[in-house]
């Protein structure tokens, strides 16, 4: 016969067993949550560090990392009328650096970025003082035209909410062919492990998991239309204007296609294309 102490005992060694399975799949489920959201915002970093970022795919420009091959990056949702205009005549321009540029920008000063899309205009306040080396890649990428004519090539519609851009491949597998390092990623505005709407921010092939790839952002970055739940793992570097807010909702409400099988991208409906990329500091 079981004692009654006997009984206590086993009960909570059962009640024990039921926290550890519990945290246990907790533990699975959020890791699993990071690798699709790795996945997500992760790019080919073209340059000297792509074996170490990526393990095994070249930086030729024709394949995307594995984890975006099967990402489920948004659900495709239905064709909705384009609400953007066409491109500017123009093509873009192949130039690649070895090396991040010299920092030459003012940290004190306030930088403003312009993107003239073919949607509408989107400005973005700058944060040198909380980003200077991600700042001062963008203005030295803005001055040279790095960015003009560029597709943004990825919008998620599902989970987090973004749109992708600044590869001027438009595959999600290019970049400067220098990387600059994470940056600013205690700001105060990442809040509960959400980026905020509004927030513009770096890609980068950062893997949770395995804790590699920090340090790997180059020239892609992504602009939040909805508040995101997303680990403070992308550098935050500026902040959208209202208008350009409203530029971007209406690219986020044209929707986006199905995942195409060599990338992983969920390429946005509407045509988004950056004509020219200028950066003003006063």
């Amino acid at each position: 016969m079981v004692s009654q102490e006997q009984r206590r005992r086993q009960l909570a060694r059962e009640k024990f067993l039921r926290q550890q399975q519990r945290r246990t799949a907790a533990r699975r489920k959020t890791n699993a949550r990071n690798a699709v959201i790795a996945s997500v915002l992760g790019v080919v970093v073209v340059g000297s560090v792509v074996s170490y970022a990526t393990g095994v795919f070249k930086d030729d420009g024709k394949k995307a990392n594995a984890s975006a091959e099967v990402t489920p990056s948004a659900t495709p949702t239905s064709k909705a009328p384009d609400p953007c205009q066409k491109a500017a005549e123009g093509k873009v321009k192949s130039l690649s650096w070895k090396k991040e540029p010299a920092l030459t920008i003012d940290k004190s000063a306030k930088y403003t970025m312009n993107l003239a899309t073919t949607c509408g205009a989107i400005d973005i306040a700058l944060k040198p003082s909380a980003a200077p080396h991600t700042v001062n890649s963008f203005n030295f990428l803005a001055g040279k035209g790095f960015f003009d004519h560029t597709k943004c090539h990825r919008l998620t519609t599902d989970g987090i909410y973004v749109l992708q851009c600044g590869d001027p491949q438009g595959t999600g597998a290019g970049g400067p062919g220098y990387t600059i390092p994470d940056e600013n990623l205690k700001d105060k505005s990442l809040k509960g492990n959400v980026y905020p709407a509004g927030t513009v921010a770096m890609a980068n092939q950062y893997n949770p998991q395995t804790k590699q790839g920090r340090g790997t952002g180059g020239s892609q970055f992504f602009l939040v239309y909805q508040d995101s739940q997303l680990p403070p793992d992308y550098t935050p570097f500026g902040t959208m204007s209202d208008a350009g807010m409203k530029v971007l909702k209406k690219i986020a409400a044209a929707g986006a296609q199905a995942a195409d099988p060599q990338t992983g991208n969920t390429a946005p409906n509407a045509t988004v294309v950056i004509n020219k990329a200028t950066i003003t500091k006063s």
